[in-house]
C-alpha cells in the first residue's frame, strides 16, 4: 500500500478521535496544553496499536482467506465507513459529564475511539504493507488531530464534531473501493 493511502487511512481513522477530541475543547475552554497532550498521546497510542493487533490476528489466518483478501479489506473499510457516517448523522453526544483527565475515562476514550482501528487493522494483513510505518502515521496523524480539535472545541461549535466523522467515513469507503478496484480491474 502506498503511503498516500496510509496517510488517508490514517486521517480517516482519525476523525472520531477529532470529534472526540473537539467536545473536549468544548467543554473544558481552559484546558491546557500539557493536559491537551495527555489526552491526544493517549488515543494516538491506542490508534496506533489496535491495527498492529488486528495485523497480527488477520497474518495468522490470512492464508485461508488470500483469495477474496480484497472483499475482506473492502468490505471492513466499507462497514467502519458507514458506522462513522451513521454515528455522524445520528449519534448524540453521551460524554458531557466525562473528564477525559481521569484515567479510566481516558482509558474508555482511547479504545472506543480506536476498535475501528483494530479492524483495519485485520484488513492490513491482506494487503502488502509496512505495519511499523502504517501505525507511525496513524500515530503521529491522530496526535495531531486530536490536539487540534481540542483547540477548535475550545473555538467553535460542537457540529464540527459530526461533520468530521461523517467525512472520515466517506474517506474510509473511498480506500476501500479504491483496493477492490485496483484487484479487480486490470
Amino acid at each position: 500500500m502506498d503511503t498516500l493511502s496510509l496517510f488517508l487511512i490514517a486521517i480517516g481513522l482519525s476523525f472520531d478521535t477529532f470529534a472526540v477530541s473537539v467536545s473536549n475543547g468544548l467543554k473544558d475552554k481552559e484546558l491546557s496544553f500539557v493536559n491537551a497532550f495527555k489526552i491526544a498521546f493517549s488515543l494516538a497510542l491506542f490508534q496506533s496499536l489496535m491495527p498492529v493487533m488486528g495485523w497480527l490476528f488477520g497474518s495468522t489466518i490470512k492464508t485461508y482467506f488470500e483469495a477474496i483478501d480484497h472483499w475482506i479489506a473492502f468490505s471492513l473499510l466499507l462497514l467502519i465507513g458507514l458506522k462513522m457516517i451513521y454515528d455522524g448523522l445520528f449519534s448524540k453526544s453521551e460524554n458531557k459529564n466525562l473528564n477525559p483527565l481521569h484515567l479510566p475515562t481516558l482509558l474508555m476514550l482511547s479504545l472506543a475511539t480506536s476498535i475501528d482501528a483494530l479492524v483495519v487493522g485485520f484488513g492490513f494483513a491482506f494487503l502488502e504493507i509496512n505495519i511499523v510505518a502504517a501505525a507511525l502515521i496513524i500515530a503521529f496523524t491522530t496526535g495531531i488531530v486530536a490536539m487540534l480539535g481540542m483547540l477548535f472545541g475550545k473555538k467553535i461549535s460542537g457540529a464540527v464534531g459530526n461533520f468530521a466523522e461523517i467525512l472520515g467515513g466517506i474517506i474510509l469507503i473511498g480506500i476501500g473501493v479504491r483496493i477492490l478496484l485496483m484487484h479487480i480491474l486490470p
